[in-house]
């Protein structure tokens, strides 16, 4: 008796937590709204219900990217104002005031790891470490030019650049995006070769041009919000032109 009683409660304990860990359901704009603004990146499923494609996957893949919350609208009335007229998983992001979003009726082959590629991919925030991965994000993005805090991690300046500058980007949304290159990785030597660096020369901060395929370096010195924000802000004015560091090779990803 007590053996049963305590499986019952085990087995309600379980489903009361899977419950409270399950994506919230969005039922009007101004939810969607709040919930596109309470983190650096969102993905809400704009579905028909539980049982529509997509779902399952995507409580799934939720569970696995657990940096990214997710949410659930069922309510199509709301759809509309999202641009939405089916099935749709939608990644929104501030970094770049950008909105991605993955068709369920192009999808036919939809399944949680595909779904963990797409959250993986495009999740750029105000300062974005540089891998395999997020180098899909911040290549595809419509904003090409990219403030870059090179740093080793492992070291205090790695932790304290990334606080310190990366409080900089909402002010520069829209124009660069922050990404931050760890010259102890070795996958990473190709980067800072491009801007003649070697981990050894770091903390630097530089910045790369996608457009026109030009980088500047800041020139050495204490790395202060106060020095990067300006340095930022000459490259906007147009005044970097003349100090051009770029080599003359093409130049595809860092």
């Amino acid at each position: 008796m007590i053996t049963s009683m305590f499986l019952a409660l085990l087995v309600s304990s379980v489903i009361a937590a899977e419950k409270d860990s399950a994506p919230p359901r969005l039922s009007d704009t101004k939810a969607v709204e709040a919930f596109i603004n309470s983190a650096e990146v969102v993905v809400i499923g704009f579905l028909e219900g539980e049982e529509s494609h997509g779902f399952k996957e995507l409580i799934e893949a939720a569970k696995k990217v657990k940096s990214v919350p997710v949410a659930i609208c069922f309510e199509k009335e709301v759809w509309a104002d999202y641009s939405v007229s089916s099935g749709t998983i939608s990644l929104f992001r501030k970094a770049d005031d950008h909105k991605e979003y993955l068709s369920l009726a192009n999808a036919k082959k939809l399944d949680v790891d595909g779904l963990v590629n797409f959250i993986s991919t495009n999740e750029v925030r105000y300062i974005t470490e540089y891998n395999q991965v997020s180098a899909v994000g911040l290549f595809n993005s419509d904003v090409k030019t990219h403030l870059l805090v090179f740093a080793n991690r492992g070291t205090k300046e790695f932790t304290e650049l990334n606080q310190k500058i990366g409080a900089l980007a909402p002010e520069f949304t829209g124009k660069f995006l922050f990404v931050q290159v760890n010259g102890a990785v070795k996958s990473n030597f190709r980067s800072l070769n491009y801007f003649g660096l070697k981990s050894k020369d770091l903390p630097r901060i530089g910045i790369y041009d996608g457009n026109s395929d030009m980088k500047w370096l800041l020139p050495e010195g204490d790395i202060t919000p106060e020095r990067v924000q300006e340095f930022c802000q000459s490259f906007l004015r147009g005044e970097l032109k003349e100090v051009k560091q770029a080599g003359h090779e093409a130049k595809t990803e860092l």
